[in-house]
């Protein structure tokens, strides 16, 4: 990654030429509006009015836009844009413009394009309101139908989904402060461009600006939406000012609770999340990182190390219907998201925030990159990447993979009689593990940090699942928590990813917790 730049030229120029259309707009065209406004004080959008921001749940949903009016429906385009009216969440109005042959024009706000859910809320609403964002729609299941796929609404959130999920995860263009004490900051997304393709088009670009207290930078988009969808970005940031947390290619998802946790009382279903684990690859070491998550009782931080990174993401692996058995939210059928990096970004950290939740309501997980080096003012930063949205198979791991994980006491019937100990089950499969006979000689390698103690652990073949299950019986220091490693492997080389996790020292297994 090229890193505080002050020969502004220079970088601009690895980037030509990335595209000229027919009205001549370029990305340099978005990066130099960025440039401009990063030199000038931060401005905050204009907020819709008052009463829009009021809005119930179930009236904003009333208004709706009639996909009739979508752009580009006129000529049959496989790629139709429907734009997303400001109300509830969305505080203020974006710029929408359209690229074509004869120029860049804005796409003008049409009240009349939208359905509403009663008079009183369409007489209010301003003839010039303007849009909060937009959809992008696609054949994805047959040439009759537009499916929606992509969605830019709200701050710098967007979402996507591959060709059998509904949407669930949602990527952002960049995050601020995460997590931190003083609070975190939202940048938005202000303006957007988007280039009118072919009507038979496979693929689509469009532009945004960013803009927000510490920084402004200008995105390139291009969406190639299919079995699964992905989203190649290239994105250059200036600062306003210095930045303590810098979040690139940030993912944000919800755990409320899974195998590896507590269920809540009084909920039936068995699960309840959009995604269940990070999954990182790191360059130099080659080493596939996987982390369960957790709901947990107070705010938690980790920060992962790499040297180069090849990848990271949120996945939803557990798409088995009958582990959620929730009709109405299909959590089995929720998309896995994948970042990864074009060129190498440097030294840095996967930052993984796991903030308590209540219920499922609410985004309480956030995963993104954060650089080593601190982000000063008058730095230009050049962030490429893809994001992919689709099933969990979109890493390409060669390993095999965790499948499902298991926590329980480590003195009772099943897990042990070692007082104080806990009882992890990790069951693998895939990659060269489906290649092993069952009485093939796995061999499991665990270690144990934060003074913790490893009283076993073996390996076994579970024939009804077809998977190689690892089981550890480990035990905390007083007042620790219990942090251990795990993969499988054979005499020479590993089989499997490693699985990392995390028992905080106050937890309600060991009854230190609520």
């Amino acid at each position: 990654m090229t890193k505080g730049i002050s020969l502004f030229a220079g970088l601009l120029g690895l980037w030509l030429p990335l595209h000229a259309s027919a009205a001549n707009f370029e990305f340099s065209d978005v990066v130099d509006k960025a440039k401009a406004l990063a030199a000038e004080p931060y401005q905050a959008p204009k907020p819709v009015p008052q009463f829009l921001q009021e809005l119930s749940f179930d009236d904003y949903q009333g208004i709706r836009f009639k996909p009739e009016n979508s752009l580009w429906h006129e000529s049959n385009s496989a790629f139709q844009v429907m734009p997303v009216p400001p109300g509830l969440f969305y505080k203020h109005p974006v710029q929408v413009h359209v690229i074509d042959a004869e120029g860049v024009h804005p796409l003008k706000f049409d009240k009349s394009q939208f359905s509403y859910p009663n008079t009183e809320v369409e007489r209010l609403v301003p003839a010039d309101l303007g849009y909060a964002g937009f959809k992008l729609t696609f054949p994805l299941k047959g040439d009759d139908v537009q499916n929606q796929f992509l969605v830019f609404a709200g701050a710098s959130y967007f979402r996507a989904v591959g060709r059998d999920n509904n949407f669930g995860i949602s990527g952002r263009g960049l995050a601020l402060n995460t997590g931190l004490p003083g609070g975190e900051e939202f940048p938005d997304f202000v303006e957007f461009w988007l280039e009118r393709p072919k009507p038979d088009a496979d693929r689509l670009t469009f532009y945004g600006l960013l803009n927000g207290e510490s920084l402004a930078g200008a995105y390139r988009f291009t969406v190639i939406p299919g079995d699964e969808t992905v989203l190649e970005v290239q994105s250059i940031l200036f600062p306003r000012q210095s930045v303590e947390l810098l979040g690139v290619a940030p993912l944000t998802s919800m755990f409320f609770y899974g195998e590896n946790t507590f269920r809540p009382e009084g909920e039936w279903r068995p699960q309840v999340h959009d995604s269940d684990g990070l999954l990182i690859h790191d360059g130099p070491s080659d080493e596939w990182l996987w982390r369960p998550l957790r709901n947990p009782e107070a705010l938690q931080m980790d920060y992962f190390a790499t040297q180069n990174l090849r990848g990271f993401g949120l996945l939803q692996r557990d798409t088995d219907f009958h582990n959620y058995m929730d009709l109405e939210a299909r959590y089995d059928g929720r998309p896995s998201a994948w970042v990864a990096p074009k060129g190498d970004w440097g030294k840095g950290n996967v930052v993984l925030v796991q903030i308590p939740t209540p219920d499922e309501t609410n985004d309480n997980i956030v995963a993104f990159w954060k650089p080593e080096a601190q982000v000063e003012q008058g730095q230009a930063l050049k962030y490429d990447y893809n994001v992919h949205f689709g099933g969990p198979d979109i890493t390409r791991s060669p390993l095999g993979r965790t499948q499902q994980s298991f926590l329980g006491d480590g003195m009772r019937i099943g897990g042990g009689s070692e007082k104080g100990a806990v009882r992890l089950i990790i069951d693998f499969a895939g990659g060269p593990l489906d290649k092993l006979k069952a009485g093939a000689p796995v061999l499991g390698d665990v270690s144990v940090q934060q003074d913790g103690e490893l009283i076993e652990h073996f390996v076994e073949y579970v024939e009804p699942l077809k998977r190689w299950r690892l089981s550890i019986l480990a035990r905390p220091a007083p007042d620790r928590p219990l942090s251990l490693r795990a993969f499988l492997k054979d005499e020479e080389q590993a089989l499997t990813e490693t699985w990392q996790y995390e028992l905080p020292a106050n937890n309600r297994l060991l009854g230190r917790g609520k």
